[in-house]
């Protein structure tokens, strides 16, 4: 008892958004940490301090490159991307890698085990590893994860990798908040399209076929054949850019250096054609459409007389003394007000 007196816990300072907002911007990197966990909150408390805090950086943002990056599971993703972020920060960049994981809202899990896995990168003084928000919607962490992004840049940031790490919808996300789209493979490409779904690599500004080392290296070549094949009978992801499959070894080295070659050549090609500007200006249009469907969606399901009934109609459809149309219906009754469903 006396010793709790003696050594009381240090309550953290209440930070102001001109704290928020000068630390994001002198690059300190305790501040930045605490305004990403601001922004992740789902508390309504923090959405005015976070939101307040965003209007003031989004002058000091878009000044990166934004490079989104998927692969099939064993395709060796962390290990690249330190790689990759590593040549970067050697060649002088400040990178950040953020994590998009709708998936973690089923475990309410994190994905911390890449930023262990990313141990390397996660020390160098000019990179910066955040994992996924856990828990909410895809939409939710979406805005969660587009909105860390543009703290970032503020924050000096000029390469922003953006990882996917759930399946199914996420690529669709990731690929409406970056630049360019980045596709790790695996050798054996035939049996391994089985798995890959078509319209993943139809999201690919570029496929980079990973582990093309040591007696891999001739199915790697091989693969790269098959990839360039197929890509040859798809639509560009990009107007005016064609895509194509590289090989690269994230255990030696080789190709690695290619990757920023190959998104250099990218962003020039589209700068001068005008397609990255016009991808960043339909980007937002997107982003408002998302945060419209996402707010309706939790104003909903918070609506006090939807949850109180809503237990009540899903019995009456699963006993079939409703149907899904006329459900769905009286849910919006209820939450128009306009319901009249005896209590």
């Amino acid at each position: 008892m006396s010793s709790e007196n003696k050594h009381p816990v240090k309550k953290r300072r209440k930070l102001t958004v001109d704290d928020y907002v000068e630390g994001v911007l002198e690059g300190n990197r305790t501040i930045l940490a605490r305004t990403i966990t601001l922004i992740e909150s789902n508390a309504e408390k923090h959405r005015e301090v976070a939101q307040e805090v965003l209007k003031r950086l989004l002058p000091y943002t878009g000044n990166s490159i934004r490079v989104g990056i998927t692969g099939v599971p064993g395709a060796g993703k962390s290990t690249l991307i330190e790689a990759f972020g590593t040549m970067l920060c050697d060649d002088g960049h400040r990178v950040a890698v953020l994590a998009v994981d709708p998936s973690s809202s089923v475990t309410h899990g994190s994905i911390l085990g890449d930023k262990t896995r990313m141990e390397q990168l996660s020390r160098r003084k000019h990179a910066f590893v955040r994992p996924s928000p856990s828990g909410g919607t895809l939409g939710g962490v979406t805005r969660k994860s587009r909105e860390t992004l543009l703290v970032c840049e503020a924050a000096g940031f000029d390469v922003i990798l953006v990882e996917t790490v759930g399946t199914g919808q996420n690529e669709v996300a990731v690929r409406s908040m970056v630049d360019f789209f980045l596709v790790i493979a695996l050798t054996g490409a035939g049996d391994e399209l089985q798995g890959m779904k078509k319209g993943v690599i139809e999201l690919a500004d570029a496929i980079f076929i990973n582990k093309a080392d040591g007696d891999n290296k001739q199915r790697a070549l091989n693969a790269r054949t098959e990839y360039n094949r197929i890509l040859h009978f798809l639509k560009p992801a990009t107007e005016g850019w064609k895509t194509r499959a590289h090989i690269c070894s994230a255990l030696t080295g080789e190709g690695i250096r290619k990757i920023w070659e190959v998104i250099q050549q990218f962003v020039d090609t589209t700068k001068t054609s005008g397609v990255f500007e016009k991808r960043r200006q339909q980007q937002l249009l997107e982003w408002v459409e998302w945060m419209v469907e996402d707010e309706l969606k939790r104003r909903f399901y918070e609506n006090e007389a939807v949850k109180e009934h809503l237990p009540d109609i899903q019995s009456d459809v699963l006993e079939g003394k409703l149907s899904a149309t006329l459900a769905v219906k009286k849910l919006m009754d209820l939450f128009d007000g306009q319901d009249e469903t005896p209590r």
